[in-house]
């Protein structure tokens, strides 16, 4: 029997409502806002959502974190990559006869609430093709040597 922690899932902010509570995942996202009051970043991934479709927006618990948090991972438009725990998820919203006709243009919004482990800057990175990337490795994720290549095409897309 290990006493080691469990691996980080790579998925896309958009898959985090697929996952359960408990969880340990690793995600990209922009920062929205960030609440000094609660540390809590707002993260959202808009680039990959199309107008009238379900968005997701992570609500990062960072107290744990605070101490190696700069003002480069709070800010507004940046993106970091979170590894951590989901610790809620909000029910996906079910579409209605009413609303699809009547909300066009409107998106729903889906929060998923995270305990962050580590919290860092993603520096240049050309998102579409990190999505990419993290979308064609979903299936070598669980093989063992999927790690490797999963770092690999990753540090591609983010340009190192």
């Amino acid at each position: 029997m290990s006493n080691t922690p469990p691996p980080s899932q790579l998925c896309l902010l958009s898959d985090l409502p697929l996952r359960e509570v408990g969880d340990k995942v690793r995600f990209l996202g922009c920062v929205a806002s960030y609440s000094t009051d609660s540390a809590t970043l707002a993260l959202e991934h808009q680039h990959q959502q199309p107008q009238d479709s379900l968005a997701v927006r992570a609500l990062v618990d960072v107290r744990l974190v605070l101490g190696r948090l700069g003002s480069d991972q709070t800010r507004i438009g940046e993106w970091v990559n979170v590894i951590g725990y989901i610790t809620a998820v909000a029910p996906l919203p079910l579409p209605t006869a009413a609303s699809k006709g009547s909300d066009r243009g409107h998106v729903n919004i889906s929060m998923i609430r995270i305990q962050a482990l580590l919290v860092w800057s993603a520096g240049p990175l050309d998102v579409q093709r990190y999505n990419s990337s993290v979308a064609a490795l979903g299936s070598e994720q669980s093989s063992p040597s999927g790690g490797d290549v999963a770092s690999d095409a990753l540090l591609h897309a983010a340009g190192r």
